[in-house]
């Protein structure tokens, strides 16, 4: 039970974006559509999975001066994996990410997992606790994207709901990410207060 709590409490209870306020510029900078906000989760999903197992793997040889710049390193090495992948498979959705792929280095959501939770804990509870953070991220992207996006221009995933003239551009403009935020900020307070 205690891995299905790891794995779960990324998507409401300690959601990366709505929760914990963590990850904004990728939050706010690329979710104008669901595919942009899903595109970036699973991207940065990828990246926590596979740096929490990578550093839950090698926490007892790292001296403790060069922690953080060694956890660096294999988060960078990963998302440079990720860019390469995604600019030969994917060159749509890399061009539509741009500067936001690399970003995924800094990224606080990455760096604190590596930190708090996988250098201090087993193999596959960092799995799981990177994989459950991960999705949970994707989870509020794709979210808020798809709000925006239906709101914005009445398609969801390029599926439309109803004609684009009826949608309004504010809510594909950067205020429109943090009116659209803020709802659902409210709206996840409300259910974990529940």
């Amino acid at each position: 039970m205690n891995q299905l709590q790891n794995f779960t409490k990324g998507f409401i209870k300690e959601n990366p974006v709505f929760v914990l306020l963590l990850g904004m510029c990728p939050t706010l900078g690329v979710t104008s559509s669901a595919i942009n906000g899903l595109g970036m989760g699973l991207a940065t999903t990828f990246v926590l999975l596979m740096s929490n197992v990578v550093i839950s793997t090698i926490k007892n040889v790292i001296p403790s001066k060069v922690k953080i710049p060694s956890f660096i390193v294999v988060i960078a090495s990963l998302v440079t994996v990720v860019e390469l992948v995604m600019q030969a498979y994917l060159p749509e959705l890399y061009k539509s990410l741009g500067l936001f792929i690399p970003l995924i280095v800094v990224n606080c959501i990455v760096l604190g997992r590596a930190e708090a939770f996988a250098s201090k804990n087993t193999i596959f509870s960092s799995a799981v606790d990177g994989l459950g953070m991960g999705l949970g991220f994707a989870f509020a992207l794709t979210l808020l994207g798809a709000a925006r996006e239906l709101l914005g221009s009445g398609k969801i995933f390029d599926l439309t709901i109803f004609p684009e003239d009826y949608g309004m551009l504010l809510f594909v403009l950067a205020p429109g990410a943090f009116i659209v935020l803020g709802y659902l900020i409210a709206l996840i307070t409300r259910l974990n207060k529940a």
